[in-house]
């Protein structure tokens, strides 16, 4: 569905970005991207001495999959408001899937809007990130 303003709809969904599995050159990647080298994400022995099975994603990344699925769909310029609460870890080999939906529609500093409910989650379902995002429709 391509986002168009004057007749955003609540129930509207946006496309789903569907991601290849978490892979350990993928965390590599973001961590150099990012400037995160925890080396929780990147090192197993560290991740293990922490009590963790192996490595794992960082929260952020999740966090930039979701904006892209976001801003693939709704220009940046409209984006008003983004933000996210980290649910689950992200583990080596899940396969993200990024959602979202138009939950209302407001005025937000005299500014017609749209509040959008955003979802990351792996492929069986369990959500890793939600959070939503303040879209301007003018």
């Amino acid at each position: 569905m391509t986002f168009n303003a004057q007749n955003v709809a609540v129930g509207d969904a946006m496309p789903v970005l569907q991601l290849p599995p978490i892979s350990r050159t993928t965390l590599a990647l973001f961590a150099g991207a990012s400037g995160d080298h925890n080396p929780i994400h990147i090192d197993i022995d560290f991740a293990q001495k922490a009590g963790m099975k192996d490595v794992f994603a960082h929260g952020m990344l999740s966090m930039a999959y979701l904006a892209r699925a976001l801003t693939l769909w709704v220009p940046q310029r409209r984006i008003l408001s983004y933000g996210v609460r980290f649910a689950a870890i992200t583990q080596l080999g899940d396969r993200v899937q990024c959602s979202g939906k138009v939950v209302e529609k407001l005025t937000h500093a005299g500014r017609p809007c749209a509040r959008i409910e955003l979802t990351a989650a792996k492929g069986s379902g369990e959500v890793t990130l939600a959070g939503e995002a303040l879209v301007a429709l003018d």
